[in-house]
């Protein structure tokens, strides 16, 4: 056991205990196991036992790794697929960004919805971006995705930093409901949505997610609602204010957003 310890890099100190019936390598792995999916929730199963095999030197099945994720009851904080169902009634608006050469801010906005899953249960967040300069104008986490919710969140952004030319987002329920239309042509902004299937077309609001996630969500373990809403205040004022981005030229996004539209 000690020469398997100093192998791997384990203190001798979490392993001291011996269960019946269980093998010394399933409590090596299991230790493992759990040490790497607490620095990497998102590590599913095929990617730890890649980590395992390739990384580790261990000789260890794939169903061998899922047994001892189900008696971890470990589940990978990944985003859920189709968040956003599309209502075949509703109608859908053309995708305006094609070729479009975006030249200032507040020129195109893009929105989307993504799940959030947290220590106990799950909430969703919301968010705003402008394309031109990558600010966040606006966001709002919330248990439940209605399209009222995205209105107001719209509503709350034009308010604080004026209207956008045009909106973008995807063909989902909340974005084609007549709540959510209305204030876009109640504003005057035109409307663009992403062609079906066409994950690209939204793609500025997507790396903002994996931004988030990568360097917020993934490295903390939030408690409940009001914690992950804390937390997500002070990443976003982080991403806007001192953030520096590669695509803009190391700039960070609030000074290219307010240098291109005006006073704060």
């Amino acid at each position: 056991m000690a020469r398997q310890c100093k192998l791997l890099k384990i203190s001798r100190s979490t392993v001291y205990y011996k269960q019946k019936g269980e093998s010394e390598l399933n409590r090596t792995l299991k230790i493992l196991i759990q040490q790497e999916f607490d620095l990497h929730p998102f590590y599913g199963v095929p990617r730890m036992h890649q980590w395992l095999v390739r990384d580790k030197g261990l000789t260890v099945n794939k169903k061998r790794v899922e047994r001892i994720y189900r008696a971890l009851n470990l589940q990978t904080v990944m985003p859920r697929k189709n968040l956003s169902k599309s209502n075949m009634e509703h109608k859908k608006y053309p995708y305006l960004l094609r070729q479009l050469k975006i030249e200032k801010a507040n020129q195109v906005w893009q929105t989307d919805i993504t799940y959030i899953p947290m220590k106990q249960g799950f909430m969703y967040l919301t968010a705003i971006i402008d394309v031109y300069s990558r600010y966040v104008v606006g966001w709002s986490v919330s248990n439940t995705m209605s399209a009222r919710w995205c209105a107001d969140v719209l509503k709350s952004a034009i308010k604080k930093h004026g209207k956008p030319d045009i909106l973008n987002s995807d063909q989902g329920v909340q974005y084609t409901s007549d709540i959510f239309v209305n204030t876009l042509k109640i504003n005057n902004i035109k409307i663009s949505m992403d062609g079906k299937g066409r994950a690209l077309d939204n793609i500025y609001i997507e790396r903002f997610w994996r931004s988030l996630k990568y360097e917020d969500l993934f490295l903390k373990s939030y408690e409940n609602g009001l914690n992950l809403h804390h937390g997500f205040k002070q990443y976003i004022t982080f991403y806007n204010t001192q953030r520096r981005h590669q695509s803009l030229d190391y700039q960070t996004a609030e000074s290219v957003y307010y240098g291109k539209t005006g006073a704060k």
